[in-house]
């Protein structure tokens, strides 16, 4: 975490760097020969990373103070430099739209020379756990239904804002050349993908009001060192620090963060995203996507959140990942694609569908009957009106046709979200 010792510019021009004043002996240290914090990340390079130092000073303003963690994608200075791009933009429409609060915005940037070239550097406020996180906290591992309903009221805000106004999708791709596939095994469809990004309970965290959360923070960091793994005389990797618990409850706002792989423009846009479990129909049968993706993306969310497990499984017999078996259980949940028009969008579709749009059973897959799957059998939590409201209200969300799916304002004048607002 990095705290600012003056007024904060909207875009501040690169100074210097200064390095700590002292350099303390009594932390705990790491074994070189162990991997340590990004250095378990798969794709982990030293010189991606700039050697950042606990007391370091950047342009005469921001002191690092602590490390409150690191991102699985913060080497990547594309991804990086689509972020500014997508803040800019934001910025630039000058909108008055509610959802714009609900959004983590850009304070500023500026960049810094390291060891191995220059290093972008985004200004924002620190924050505080992820709705996954505070998830994790409950015992039942779930959220109860207020909790939720604010979540998705501040969620479904940003997304009227990002996708009415600003016109961006916030669900993407990372732009690597791993592979992409998509085949057939044994008349089935298979598909993997790395480096993708979505609308999920880790993309979405809880602002800080209990302000006092933070210099609390900073004499902790002072007084009880972070174990560290010192490497060479210019790089030291820091153990991360949590923030304390907000005093009385005082927790913070759901805001949605993270758009490292948004899209400007109104699609559709190609490529295959989202985790395998989130991907929507449009996704597998590679008929391209926009907006509505985010959208199937918080259906799939809400039963992660509200039932405490995933909605689809999509495993085969060998438990790998199938999306012959996720396109069985869709029919399962909401029942045959509508139209030989829609299943006519793309030719993938014929490996699991004929000519007359009946399913083939391709590689001996079969749709589960509604005996033993459907929304109505996934939902445990509620029952009799509140139950009807709350399947309705997914139900809406999850469209084969993804202009079929209500957009995220009209989600917001859904009975289900009645009374939503908890402050």
């Amino acid at each position: 975490m990095i705290r600012s010792t003056s007024c904060i510019r909207q875009v501040i021009t690169p100074l210097y760097v200064s390095k700590p004043r002292f350099i303390s002996t009594k932390a705990a240290r790491i074994n070189v020969t162990r991997p340590f914090e990004e250095e378990g990340l798969p794709w982990y390079r030293a010189d991606q990373f700039y050697p950042v130092h606990i007391g370091e000073t950047f342009i005469s303003r921001y002191k690092v103070v602590g490390k409150l963690g690191y991102g699985a994608y913060s080497t990547q200075s594309v991804r990086l430099c689509l972020r500014q791009i997508l803040y800019e933009h934001v910025a630039s429409l000058g909108s008055q739209h509610p959802g714009q609060a609900y959004i983590r915005g850009l304070l500023g940037t500026f960049e810094i020379s390291g060891p191995t070239g220059k290093h972008l550097c985004l200004v924002q406020t620190p924050m505080h756990m992820t709705i996954a996180e505070l998830q994790c906290q409950n015992p039942s591992k779930r959220l109860n239904k207020e909790l939720l309903n604010w979540t998705l009221f501040n969620l479904l805000n940003a997304l009227s804002f990002l996708h009415d106004e600003a016109n961006v999708v916030h669900t993407g791709k990372f732009p690597k050349t791993a592979s992409e596939v998509i085949s057939t095994h044994g008349g089935r469809m298979a598909n993997s993908v790395l480096y993708v990004q979505d609308i999920n309970p880790s993309n979405i965290m809880l602002t800080i009001d209990d302000e006092s959360l933070l210099p609390v923070f900073e004499q902790t960091e002072a007084s009880d060192l972070s174990p560290r793994k010192v490497i060479d005389d210019t790089r030291t990797i820091y153990g991360s620090r949590n923030l304390g618990l907000p005093k009385d409850s005082l927790w913070g706002q759901p805001v949605l963060f993270d758009f490292g792989e948004a899209r400007i423009g109104p699609g559709p846009h190609r490529g295959l995203i989202q985790p395998e479990l989130y991907r929507g129909s449009e996704v597998l049968f590679e008929m391209g996507w926009d907006s509505s993706a985010d959208i199937w993306n918080v259906a799939v969310m809400i039963w992660d959140l509200f039932q405490g497990y995933h909605l689809f499984h999509a495993l085969d017999e060998d438990q790998e990942i199938s999306a012959t078996h996720h396109i069985a259980e869709m029919m399962a949940y909401i029942g045959t694609p509508p139209t030989l028009e829609y299943l006519r969008r793309s030719q993938v579709t014929s490996h699991v569908f004929d000519e007359k749009g009946q399913w083939k059973n391709a590689g001996g897959v079969r749709i589960p009957s509604q005996g033993v799957m459907s929304l109505e059998r996934a939902e445990t939590v509620l029952e009799g009106e509140e139950k009807k409201r709350f399947l309705n209200f997914v139900r809406s969300m999850l469209k084969w046709v993804p202009e079929e799916r209500r957009r995220a304002g009209e989600l917001l004048r859904d009975p289900w979200l009645e009374g939503a607002i908890p402050y």
